[in-house]
This record gives structure tokens, C-alpha cells and sequence, in this order.
């Protein structure tokens, strides 16, 4: 059970949340907080001082005033005109991600909401209840104005939801579950869509996913300097000492590590003065990508914690830009890019191991050349992975298209930024695992030494089975990356970051 404060959500329990593996329960401190803000919003209506959203219309509507006897009809017709997308559902890991960071920052009672508010969102997470959600819509600022007014809607009783795979009427699967539907109050429906929640949970577990990812990246590339018989000088912590960005040392030390015991790299140790980029500047470029990774955990991390609607009750209520996506934009545009180096450098060592000029190995890795292709066209697939890659690494927030009638002149596009570096991740996985079948390949032809290294061998035989002669490799690439997202290569082989 994950108690919802407002203050101390963590990563890893965005993820459990996420894969349905734990429950959710707001604090009495939290709701305490809340029933205090709706209060002050209460007696501010009261007042008759005019508030944003709730006794005025929205955006470039902000001249409207609305009168008391229909605040109610408001905040509901607000979800319904939102609730406009384009493209497929959200997945059900993303919704309920975004039904989570959502509650907990209502939960940091800054929103001017009812408790009853955030405890049917919580029944929504708990009774596995995903509603309806179109991918495309939010430019990031304003909050994520159109998944999060799907995602009312479904509080409302109206709208879609997705269970067994079937899109349903929310009425129907709400009855059948126990669950009223809710009547918003006045300043309810604003705060539930201005915010960055749909942004924030495609940063957070495409974060996660790529956390997992580029351990995995580290053994690859260990297994690929390991059949390429790569001189381990590289890899000497002196030169990190010289030069010392930490991440740069950190994977330095794991790679030290992972290929202990190697005797190709200890024969190529003796015997090479320098290898190529892609093996030799690994600890620099990887360094750098778990640089920027860290960086983004750090934005991540804040924005976990924080209300994130407008306006916000403090003594008053205060008009500000809490919704905008700018970090989350930022971050996941500079966690793009960082991937696609990730994958760039990775297919770079597949083309090295399949070209007999450069590895002195077989040519593809085939047992009869010319008869045989062997893996030939897998990089092809990783280079096909990485051009999309730098097509989906262009910065969105590089871009700005106003909305309300420039009342909002200025948006984030964060949206777009981090449902593309979920992309971005899930092709680079592509990538790493061309690269672990090819050095699995290799390691069959050439032999394996080094404890870990032998680890990941096993592991990827006990997947794969033997790969020899020509054969379809698409299934083999699927397996690897469920290998991959199962993380069970990791439990036998400490990479430690």
C-alpha cells in the first residue's frame, strides 16, 4: 500500500502503481490540508471576488463572469469542451501513472478540491478502472488540458474506459463496480486538468524504462569488447582522474568489472595500442548519457512532489504558471537525445563485429560466407532504429504554437516531447539487443571467458538456444528485449551505476 502525502512520492513507487502492483490511500495529513484549501475556496466564492476558473471562463474567456447559480455547470462543461484528442489509447501503464501523480499532488492541498474528489480518482486506481485516453492532444502547457479532461470525464460517470481490451461506456463499468460518479464543485474541474500529470508520467516511466535499459547497454558493450578483443587501457581509472565527470569513471568501473577474466581482451590488452571510438570512448559517451539521466531524475524528483494546476489557494488564490511543462519538456527532449548517442554508438560496435575488415572475424558472422548471409541485415534493423531515433530527437520544445486566442502565446509542447522519448527508448532496446545477439553470436563462434561475462552468455543461451546457420532473427531480437524488460540478466551480474 503506497500512502499518498503530497511530499515523498518516489520513482520506484510511480512504477509499481503503474504495473498494478500496489494499492493507493491518501494520508490524514494530506486530507487534512485539503479540506482546509476547499474551505478558504469556499469562503472566497462566498466573498464574491472574482477567481480564475471558477467564477470567470478559461483562457482568452477570462473577461466572462460567471454567475454563482452556474459555477457547477462550469467546471463540468470545462471537462466536457476538453476532452478533445486525436490517435490511439494510452496504455494502461501510462493512465494509471497519470491517475497517481495526479492524486498526489491534489493530495499537497494547494488545489482547492473536496477530499471526495481525490478519493474517486484513487478508486479509479485501485478498482483498475483505465479510462479512455487519445495519445495526442496536450501542447504541454495549461497543464495536459486534453488526457487529463478524458480522464475527468470518466470521474464524471461520462466518457470511455478500457477494460479487457474493449472500449466501454464509464457509466456502465462504474455501476457495475460500486463507484458514483462525481458532481464537480466549483474549482474542481480546473484543477484537475491544469496540470503537468500526463507529461509527468511519460517522463517518469520512460525514465524508469530507460534506467533499466542502459544497464543493459553496459553489458553489451562489455560483450562486444570482449569478442572484438579490445585492449582494456580505456578503461584505466587514471584518465578519469584527469578528466573527472563522475558518470564518465562510474561506467569505466562497471565495465572494469563485467569483463574480468576476459582472455580476448586480455590478449588484445597485450598487444594493441588503441581501439576505435565506439569501444575505446565508451565510458565518455555512455558517461555522458548517465549524466543527462541523472539530471533528469532530478527534475523528475521535484515535479513527483508539486502542484502543478492555476490557480493555486495559498492565503489567496494566486494566478501563476505552475502547469507549465517546460522542465519535463526540456528534460525529456535532453533525455532524447542522449538515448539516440546511446543507440547511435551501440550499432556502430554491430557494424564493427559484422565487418571482417574491421573485426577479423568471420564475415556477418556466418559459418559458410556466400552461402550464408548470417547477421547481415540485423544491422540493417539497428541502423533503421537509429534513424528514426534522430527524426524523434529533434526538440519539441524547440517549438511554440499560441492557443486561446494568445491568451496562452506560449506552450511547452512537452507532451509531444515525452511520449517521443518513450519511443526513443523502446527503439534504442531494439539497438541493445542487435547488439547482444550478434556478440552472443560471436561468442558462440570464438568462445566465452570471465565470469559475468559467461553469466550473460548463459542467460542469453537460455533465451535464445544455439544460433547457426541462416534463420529469421526478428523472434530472436523480441526475445532479447523481453530479456531485456525482465531484468533477470541483472540478478546475476552487478552493474552498479
Amino acid at each position: 500500500m503506497i500512502i499518498l502525502t503530497g511530499n515523498d512520492l518516489t520513482l520506484d513507487q510511480v512504477l509499481k502503481v503503474s504495473e498494478g502492483k500496489e494499492k493507493v490511500v491518501p494520508s490524514k495529513g494530506a486530507l487534512e490540508r485539503v479540506k482546509s484549501s476547499r474551505e478558504k475556496v469556499e469562503r472566497l466564492i462566498d466573498s464574491g471576488k472574482p477567481i480564475y476558473g471558477v467564477t470567470t471562463g478559461f483562457g482568452d474567456l477570462i473577461t466572462e463572469r460567471v454567475a454563482l447559480d452556474k459555477v457547477r455547470d462550469l467546471q463540468a462543461n470545462l471537462i466536457r469542451s476538453h476532452a478533445t484528442g486525436y490517435g490511439k489509447p494510452l496504455d494502461e501503464r501510462t493512465v494509471r501513472a497519470m491517475m497517481l501523480v495526479r492524486a498526489n499532488s491534489l493530495c499537497k492541498g494547494y488545489s482547492g478540491v473536496r477530499s471526495e474528489l481525490i478519493s474517486s480518482l484513487i478508486d479509479l486506481i485501485n478498482g483498475n478502472i483505465i479510462p479512455y485516453i487519445p495519445e495526442k492532444g496536450s501542447v504541454g502547457s495549461s497543464g495536459d488540458l486534453s488526457p487529463l479532461a478524458h480522464l475527468a470525464l470518466v470521474l464524471m460517470g461520462e466518457g470511455k474506459v478500457i477494460e479487457n481490451g474493449k472500449i466501454q461506456d464509464s457509466e456502465e463499468v462504474l455501476s457495475r463496480k460500486g463507484i458514483k460518479p462525481l458532481k464537480l464543485e466549483p474549482k474542481e474541474g480546473i484543477s484537475m486538468i491544469n496540470g503537468t500529470s500526463y507529461m509527468l508520467a511519460n517522463l517518469a516511466l520512460g525514465y524508469k524504462d530507460s534506467e533499466n535499459l542502459f544497464r543493459h547497454a553496459i553489458i553489451a558493450a562489455g560483450m562486444s569488447l570482449h569478442l572484438l578483443g579490445a585492449t582494456e587501457s580505456a578503461l584505466d581509472c587514471r584518465l578519469f582522474e584527469a578528466r573527472p565527470h563522475k558518470g564518465h569513471g562510474e561506467i569505466a568501473k562497471a565495465l572494469r568489472t563485467f569483463i574480468r577474466g576476459s582472455e580476448r581482451i586480455r590478449a588484445g590488452t597485450g598487444s594493441k595500442v588503441q581501439d576505435a571510438y565506439s569501444l575505446r570512448c565508451i565510458p565518455t559517451v555512455m558517461g555522458s548519457v548517465l549524466q543527462t539521466m541523472n539530471y533528469v531524475k532530478g527534475i523528475l524528483e521535484v515535479e513527483l512532489n508539486s502542484s502543478t494546476d492555476n490557480p493555486l489557494v495559498l492565503n489567496e488564490i494566486v494566478s501563476g504558471c505552475n502547469f507549465h511543462g517546460e522542465p519535463l519538456a526540456l528534460a525529456a527532449d535532453y533525455l532524447s537525445i542522449a538515448l539516440t548517442e546511446l543507440g547511435n554508438i551501440s550499432e556502430r560496435r554491430v557494424f564493427r563485429i559484422l565487418d571482417r575488415s574491421l573485426s577479423g572475424l568471420n564475415p556477418f558472422l556466418a559459418d559458410r560466407p556466400g552461402v550464408e548471409s548470417g547477421l547481415m541485415i540485423s544491422q540493417y534493423v539497428a541502423a533503421a532504429l537509429c534513424n528514426e531515433n534522430k527524426v524523434l530527437a529533434y526538440p519539441s520544445s524547440a517549438d511554440n504554437i499560441p492557443t486561446s486566442a494568445n491568451q496562452e502565446d506560449h506552450n511547452s509542447m512537452g507532451g509531444t516531447s515525452t511520449r517521443k522519448m518513450r519511443e526513443i527508448v523502446n527503439n534504442v532496446k531494439g539497438i541493445v539487443a542487435i547488439e547482444m545477439l550478434v556478440a552472443y553470436r560471436g561468442m558462440e563462434m570464438y568462445g566465452v571467458s570471465g565470469e559475468y561475462l559467461t553469466s550473460a552468455f548463459s542467460a542469453i543461451q537460455g533465451t535464445l538456444g544455439e544460433i547457426r546457420g541462416d534463420r529469421e532473427t526478428t523472434t530472436a531480437i523480441e526475445k532479447l528485449a523481453a530479456l531485456i524488460d525482465s531484468k533477470k540478466m541483472l540478478e546475476n551480474i552487478p552493474i552498479r551505476l
